[in-house]
């Protein structure tokens, strides 16, 4: 088979690799200059002139994260030395907080919740009846709950503390409006699917260098072509019989491995001179997928002393207390993760608000609760459309467009929130199901 895959981000490498594993003949379009998606490097500049790569977003895997692992193994990448492997953690500045112990499930969440420090031993007996409840009912719930309806008579400081942050982490969705039945599967497949798999992996590479590009280069020395600083304009529907037609150019099948509101653009104009018999399906899928409502992540990028052992915080990553003026969740040492000494990552999910108000109230924020005097602003990076706003009972676009197109990404109808994994499962999904449409 002769099958397109337009956009190189980690779904669009995932999509290829899976392609190009079976045989078939594979081309990637991608409009940016570098492949990676949300997921890449973007190059900036010190002040005092100096080149600094920084991520557009302080992306985490946990250890439950199987596709992303296998695929960056497949091609090369050395993930013992790529990512800091970590006991789940939850701590404060203060010390307060939680984290788990290197146990196997579930006595890691056990003694994690018991030893948690500052909560009370009616908080903590409280959220293990509460997770002893989920795991009771098979971590299932009605498709309208929220998580906060998941919640209900946990202690205000455990909603806080944990649920919230864990919340914001895993689904860029704030808890009172955020899917409870993702969440639960995310809680199962991470904090219960076996040993290691609510481990944190922290990044020590760019994300470029992560997987995306180990990909490209993986894809190419297999005789695939991967095409960046293209941008697809035609996408046509087989007349006759004819294959697909990408820019002019003829094939047997299409992936559309870019961002949702990318691919509905794609999918509409193609139904506009399409079969009539298509003209349907594919109005429907670009409809679903224009519906999707997104939540923007913002990282605040910020340079202090470091100290004599190059680190700034005690451990590579904190938990912040984040109210109305104080927006971000977490911050990260970049000193302690291959960066430059001195370098923090500060991260706010679901971020509102202008862009230069964020960065005082971040600064703010550090020097209030971190005791930061000295630090100066490097550089903001804002990702508007960063995750769709995971919500309950949400309708996604499926992985199959009609016959011979299909899309993936960490939107399409899956089990995930907006997250590597979901991306890179679904790119495996319809890389493999393009090709076994094709042979049948």
């Amino acid at each position: 088979m002769r099958l397109a895959i337009v956009g190189a981000g980690w779904a669009g490498m995932a999509a290829a690799m899976a392609a190009v594993q079976r045989g078939h003949n594979v081309t990637v379009f991608e409009a940016a200059r570098t492949v990676g998606g949300r997921a890449r490097t973007v190059p900036c500049s010190q002040a005092d002139g100096s080149a600094l790569l920084l991520d557009n977003g302080q992306h985490i895997l946990i250890g439950a994260y199987s596709e992303s692992l296998r695929l960056m193994h497949e091609c090369g990448v050395d993930v013992e030395e790529a990512l800091l492997r970590l006991p789940l953690t939850l701590r404060f500045a203060d010390g307060s907080g939680l984290q788990w112990p290197d146990l196997p499930p579930p006595w890691d969440a056990l003694f994690g919740i018991l030893r948690a420090r500052s909560w009370s031993w009616r908080e903590r007996l409280a959220l293990l009846r509460t997770a002893s409840t989920w795991q009771r009912k098979r971590f299932v719930c009605a498709a309208e709950a929220s998580v906060n309806d998941l919640c209900q008579g946990l202690p205000p400081r455990l909603v806080t503390e944990f649920i919230d942050p864990l919340c914001v982490a895993a689904l860029n969705t704030r808890a009172h409006e955020a899917s409870g039945q993702v969440f639960l599967r995310v809680l199962k497949d991470s904090l219960f699917s076996g040993p290691g798999g609510s481990n944190l992996l922290l990044p020590r590479a760019e994300l470029g260098a992560l997987f995306p590009e180990a990909a490209a280069r993986w894809l190419r020395t297999r005789g695939a072509i991967v095409r960046t600083g293209t941008r697809i304009h035609d996408l046509a529907a087989p007349l006759a019989g004819a294959g697909w037609h990408v820019n002019g150019m003829l094939f047997d099948g299409v992936v559309l491995a870019t961002a949702s509101t990318e691919a509905a653009r794609l999918v509409s104009r193609c139904a506009q001179n399409a079969p009539i018999d298509l003209t349907v399906p594919l109005c429907d899928w670009a409809a679903c997928a224009h519906a999707l409502r997104f939540e923007a992540i913002t990282t605040v990028y910020a340079q202090t002393s470091a100290g004599a052992d190059g680190h700034v915080l005690p451990v590579p990553m904190l938990a912040l207390r984040s109210g109305p003026d104080r927006p971000a969740q977490f911050v990260f040492d970049r000193g302690q993760l291959g960066g430059p000494a001195g370098l923090l990552a500060f991260v706010v999910s679901t971020s509102q608000g202008e862009r230069e108000l964020l960065e005082q109230q971040v600064l703010a924020q550090a020097q209030g609760e971190l005791e930061l005097a000295d630090l100066r602003l490097v550089q903001t990076v804002v990702e508007k459309r960063a995750t769709f706003a995971c919500t309950p009972a949400l309708e996604r676009p499926a992985t199959r467009v009609v016959p011979g197109l299909w899309a993936c990404g960490d939107y399409v109808a899956g089990p995930y929130p907006a997250t590597l994994e979901g991306a890179v499962r679904s790119g495996t999904l319809a890389g493999t199901a393009a090709c076994d449409q094709g042979s049948d």
